[in-house]
């Protein structure tokens, strides 16, 4: 079976102090994990002490997005090895709020994969259609697209983990049903095995947007979804327990 992941986003929240609390909140409300992974992922003012806080624990520290080389003269970016170096072992790359507000394209998208392969990081790639794009009935064609370019010329995928987000659903409260995002989950899952075979069934994917500890036990319910990527629930450390327990009593 595949090992479930919780992870959270926190995206542009909390300062050190909170984000310190939070870490700490979290870290002690969970004891022992059946088969998974918890991850967060602070704003990068707070990777270091988030990261030395959970040192020792269950939870693993992730950045929520990087730059695609290794140094230079890019003002206000990030690089993998900085990354590396505050203790990250995942980074979420792709989001739909990168791809929207900072115009990353399925080429960056491409490019920051690859990068975060080659220096040890495990990108959490993000993938998912607007609503006006799933009331047009392109969401299969939107996601594709994104999947396959995301992938381009990557020839293992062993430390790649998906997460598929709506994008309607992000931030919004409304969720996708367990059916609509098991369909979609199994239409990424289709495309894998399409590229890489049998192995593809080892790669999990997530599903994200607008996740609570009240709607998650049904999608993980659902054969090709693995975990969640998790947003304003896992600013608060209850919330966040609960899909994280929820989600281990079922796996």
């Amino acid at each position: 079976m595949r090992k479930w992941i919780v992870a959270g986003n926190w995206k542009m929240q909390n300062n050190i102090a909170e984000s310190i609390a939070l870490a700490k909140s979290i870290k002690e409300g969970i004891t022992n994990l059946n088969n998974g992974e918890v991850v967060v992922a602070p704003p990068f003012t707070a990777l270091y002490s988030v990261g030395e806080i959970i040192k020792g624990s269950p939870i693993v520290l992730a950045a929520q997005n990087m730059y695609y080389e290794d140094k230079g003269a890019f003002t206000g970016e990030i690089a993998p090895g900085m990354l590396k170096d505050t203790g990250c072992a995942y980074v979420i790359i792709g989001h739909s709020e990168r791809r929207k507000y900072f115009h990353d394209s399925d080429e960056d998208v491409n490019l920051k994969v690859k990068k975060a392969l080659a220096v040890g990081l495990k990108p959490i790639v993000c993938v998912g259609e607007t609503d006006e794009e799933r009331v047009k009935g392109v969401t299969q064609s939107v996601v594709g697209r994104q999947v396959r370019k995301a992938l381009n010329d990557i020839d293992k995928i062993d430390n790649i983990v998906i997460a598929y987000e709506p994008v309607w659903a992000i931030g919004t409260g409304k969720v996708a049903t367990s059916m609509q995002a098991q369909e979609v989950h199994k239409f990424i899952r289709d495309i894998l095995k399409e590229l890489y075979g049998a192995v593809a069934g080892d790669i999990r994917i997530l599903y994200g947007g607008s996740v609570t500890g009240d709607n998650i036990g049904e999608l993980i319910d659902m054969e090709d979804i693995d975990g969640a990527l998790v947003g304003g629930a896992s600013l608060k450390p209850d919330g966040f327990l609960s899909i994280i327990k929820t989600i281990d009593k079922k796996r």
